[in-house]
């Protein structure tokens, strides 16, 4: 495994966060969305990794960029095109919603410590799934290996891999399975997350409430 590994992040600031319309305005899902996405570069870099962000349009960040404005899946199969991922040159595909990401778990996506790792027989193909069927994040070693981000991608990202007959392991991991989408994604926020997208929620007044059933939060104004 290379000491540094090429993460690609897909990002929108032109149209984050959609879901969130009925909880945050869009200037306010515009800072939220861009909170969440410091929080990921910064725990990737911490777990040796080399973000570069895969945006619709340049954000001005200090990190590298590709501008592509084209739907997630053929942007990131025309990155996964140019990076030509093999052994020794992996590319992930981290998405930039994950607020509760920590390099911990990012780390096991790399393989770090994972058991048969250390015997230089990694898998072709490292899959985090989403909560929901979708694939959160990947690490792509086998060159013919290209994603499909429809529906329940986590499956058919297996049905690739078996395709093309590339070993594959699964992240199974609370923090990378929790993509910020719904409203009641804010709640995992509050509890867990630890870095700028909790802070911008606590700083825009929300605040864990816990009733007779499940924690919710409710949200003080000026």
């Amino acid at each position: 495994m290379p000491d540094r590994v090429d993460a690609l992040v897909p990002f929108s600031p032109d149209r984050p966060k959609t879901r969130l319309s009925d909880t945050l305005d869009p200037a306010e899902r515009r800072e939220f969305a861009g909170a969440m996405l410091t929080d990921v570069l910064a725990a990737l870099r911490a777990a040796g990794f080399a973000p570069r962000l895969l945006t619709t349009e340049a954000t001005g960040r200090d990190v590298p960029e590709t501008v592509d404005d084209r739907p997630l899946t053929p942007a990131v199969n025309a990155a996964l095109d140019a990076h030509g991922p093999g052994p020794g040159s992996p590319l992930a595909v981290v998405m930039a919603d994950l607020a509760l990401a920590t390099p911990r778990a990012l780390a096991r996506l790399r393989g770090d410590g994972e058991a048969g790792t250390d015997a230089g027989d990694p898998a072709d193909v490292a899959i985090a799934p989403g909560r929901g069927g979708g694939t959160n994040a990947l690490l792509v070693r086998h060159p013919a290996f290209r994603v499909d981000y429809h529906g329940a991608s986590y499956l058919d990202h297996l049905r690739v891999a078996r395709r093309i007959g590339a070993s594959v392991r699964e992240v199974d991991s609370r923090r990378l399975a929790t993509d910020v989408d719904e409203r009641e994604d804010l709640v995992e926020v509050l509890l867990a997350g630890d870095g700028a997208a909790r802070d911008w929620l606590v700083d825009a007044g929300f605040r864990l409430e816990a009733g007779d059933g499940r924690v919710s939060f409710d949200r003080m104004r000026d």
